[in-house]
């Protein structure tokens, strides 16, 4: 029996149908559909201790389950002694099955492990259909043990979705269950 993602079968036996008939589109092909999600982590302080690099690699690789890679910065800035091609920061790229697990990881184990968290914001959308949100810290995922952690540093996540409008984006997300702060979009 083929492994297939929690969130992936939903997407295909509910939640494309529903948006199907709420969005008033002619198909399932125009229904909207994640295409990938990028985690960037940045490290400015790499600058000076170069292992903060490896040990970010080691930690974005076991939250998402795909291998991480440094981003190494375009041009020189002398006022913060960075120089081009210095790594300052660590990315991975999900898509697929992966993407969808993470996506059932996020939703479900994740943000409620968040000190005092309400819900996430609903204005991160970027006018294309696109959902950036912000995390604090890295250790509300499961895989990472507090007592090995060299320090706390947050992370960007981005939802890339084919879609133009917001509106179609967050139907989407919200059937995934992201819990939303407002519900009134």
């Amino acid at each position: 029996m083929k492994y297939s993602p929690r969130l992936k079968e939903k997407y295909i036996k509910e939640i494309a149908p529903k948006l199907k008939k709420d969005l008033g589109l002619k198909t399932v092909m125009q229904v909207p559909k994640i295409q990938k999600i990028c985690i960037n982590q940045g490290l400015g302080d790499a600058i000076t201790d170069k292992k903060l690099i490896d040990s970010a690699i080691q930690e974005l690789t076991a939250i998402t389950g795909q291998k991480a890679v440094p981003t190494k910065s375009k041009k020189d800035i002398s006022n913060f002694k960075l120089r081009r091609g210095m790594p300052i920061g660590v990315r991975v790229t999900l898509r697929g099955d992966i993407m969808y697990d993470f996506l059932d990881k996020l939703v479900a184990v994740a943000l409620p492990r968040v000190r005092d968290f309400n819900g996430i914001s609903d204005k991160g959308f970027d006018g294309r259909g696109n959902y950036t949100m912000g995390i604090k810290e890295q250790i509300i995922f499961p895989e990472i043990n507090i007592d090995k952690i060299s320090r706390i540093s947050g992370m960007d996540i981005t939802i890339v979705m084919n879609t133009e409008k917001d509106q179609e984006a967050f139907a989407l997300l919200k059937e995934f269950g992201l819990p939303f702060k407002n519900q009134n979009k």
